[in-house]
C-alpha cells in the first residue's frame, strides 16, 4: 500500500498551473490513497476543494482539518459541512470522526489538533494569529476567553486521540497518526529550529502530546508514527523509542506531495516523493 502525504496545500491560494502539477504528481506516485494533514483551504470552500481533489485523483482521501480550514466560518459549522460531504462522497474520510482504518497491518487514525496554549508563554506572547479575527469562535468571543477556548479545543482533540489510540491498538501494534498541529515543541520546526515560548502556545498541541506520551509509555510493544504540518517547515522528532513525529514542510501557492508512506506487513516506511 502506497499513500501520498500532503500537508498545508492551501488550495485556495493555488493557481491552475500549480493545481495541475499537484494532480500530476499524485498520479505519477502510483499511490493507493492520499493523506491530508490539514489546512486544505478555508471554511468557505474546503468542502469544494476536497470534492474537487477526490474527483481529480479518484483515490480515497483520509484527512484532518487545520486552523485555516475554519476561516470565515465557525468550527462546528465547518465540521458539519465536512460530515455531510463525507456522507455523500465515497472517497472522503474525515479521520477525526472515523474509526481506525486498517491498512496492511497498520491502524490509521487522526485528529485535527490545535495550538492549545499549554506549551510556551501565552500571557507574554506577542503572536496574534489570523485565527482570532477569521474564526467565529474567537472573533465573537472576548479576547479574555481566547486562552480557555484554545485549551478546550486542545482537550477535545486529546480526548478523542486517547480513545482512538486504544481502539487502534486493539487492531494492530503499529499505529499511524495524522494530525495538523505538532504535538510537541521538539516537533514544531521552523527554518531548522524548534519553536520558542513566543510561538509555542499557537503551534504546539500540548494536550495531544501528553496523550501520545502516556500511550507510548503504557504500550511499549506498540509503535506510533505521527504525521503533522502547520509550521510549513519540516523535521523529525523521536520522543520515545516507539514514538516518532514527522513534520512536513509546505509552500503557499505550490502544493506538493511531502512523502510517500509505504505500508506493508505491519511496517511503515517513508519515501521521498521523487515522482
Amino acid at each position: 500500500m502506497r499513500i501520498a502525504w500532503i500537508t498545508d496545500p492551501h488550495l485556495n491560494h493555488c493557481a491552475l498551473a500549480a493545481w495541475d502539477r499537484l494532480i500530476s504528481q499524485v498520479l505519477q506516485c502510483q499511490c493507493d490513497a492520499v493523506i491530508l494533514s490539514g489546512d486544505i483551504s478555508e471554511g468557505e470552500d474546503v468542502v469544494f476543494q476536497l470534492r474537487r481533489l477526490a474527483d481529480a485523483i479518484g483515490l480515497p482521501i483520509h484527512f484532518v482539518l487545520g486552523n485555516h480550514d475554519f476561516y470565515h466560518s465557525s468550527i462546528e459549522r465547518t465540521r458539519d459541512a465536512i460530515r455531510k460531504a463525507v456522507a455523500e462522497h465515497p472517497l472522503l474520510n474525515y479521520l477525526t470522526d472515523s474509526a481506525p482504518v486498517s491498512i496492511g497491518g497498520v491502524a490509521l487514525i487522526g485528529v485535527d489538533g490545535w495550538g492549545d496554549a499549554t506549551v510556551g508563554d501565552y500571557q507574554r506572547s506577542t503572536v496574534r494569529l489570523n485565527d482570532f479575527r477569521l474564526i467565529d469562535d474567537f472573533f465573537l468571543a472576548s479576547p479574555s476567553l481566547w486562552k480557555s477556548i484554545l485549551r478546550d479545543l486542545g482537550q477535545c482533540s486529546a480526548r478523542r486521540l486517547e480513545s482512538l489510540l486504544l481502539s487502534a491498538n486493539e487492531l494492530h501494534k503499529r499505529l499511524l497518526v495524522v494530525t495538523h498541529v505538532p504535538p510537541f515543541r521538539q516537533a514544531c520546526w521552523y527554518q531548522g529550529k524548534t519553536t520558542d515560548d513566543n510561538w509555542a502556545p499557537f503551534f504546539v498541541s500540548g494536550q495531544c502530546g501528553d496523550a501520545l506520551i502516556d500511550f507510548a509509555q503504557s504500550k511499549p510493544d506498540s509503535t506510533i508514527d505521527v504525521l503533522c504540518g502547520h509550521t510549513h517547515s519540516g523535521g523529525i522528532a523521536k520522543m520515545r523509542d516507539n514514538l516518532i513525529i514527522t513534520t512536513a514542510g509546505a509552500d503557499y501557492g505550490s502544493p506538493k506531495v511531502a512523502a510517500v508512506i509505504v505500508i506493508s506487513d505491519g511496517q511503515v516506511t517513508m519515501e521521498k516523493a521523487a515522482c
